[in-house]
């Protein structure tokens, strides 16, 4: 099997503080730059709404990860799915695609809201969103991911 060693590019300095399943919406934070990355490497990205965010579930052990079928978060009125079927730190690389909105860019700092990592969150890559990128087509799931994140995004203040 293939390895890649990758590097964090940035950081996320505030917003979340503690690992949660839901109320993840209206939090702000900033993806702070590394220092290795000239300036110049964000040029444009202040005219870009959304960006793409990949990023590593840095408080995640290699023994959370689960090779196997089972209900998300434990619930038995849905149905068992395999590993890469989940979307969290079970996976085997433990990483995590978010998109959240741009507010703002201040040198090194990128102000966002509605990004889903916690503060101290290591980011791997990041690059604008663009609406051509996205999936083409109809977009087809089954019943349980809504019920299950039918208060994800809800403003965390609500909590």
């Amino acid at each position: 099997m293939a390895t890649y060693e990758v590097e964090a590019i940035a950081t996320v300095i505030g917003g979340h503080i503690r690992v949660q399943d839901d109320y993840q919406g209206g939090v702000e934070s900033v993806i702070r730059l590394n220092d290795a990355y000239p300036l110049e490497t964000l040029q444009g990205i202040e005219g870009f709404s959304h960006l793409t965010v990949t990023w590593r579930f840095h408080l995640a052990k290699p023994e959370d990860v689960q090779l196997h079928a089972r209900s998300p978060r434990g619930n038995p009125q849905w149905p068992a799915t395999g590993t890469f079927v989940h979307r969290n730190h079970r996976r085997p690389n433990q990483l995590a695609v978010s998109y959240p909105r741009l507010l703002n860019v201040e040198g090194r700092d990128l102000l966002v809201t509605d990004l889903d990592a916690i503060d101290g969150t290591p980011v791997l890559d990041l690059a604008p969103y663009f609406q051509e990128m996205g999936p083409r087509g109809t977009v087809q799931q089954p019943a349980w991911p809504g019920e299950m994140l039918a208060s994800y995004w809800r403003d965390a203040s609500e909590r």
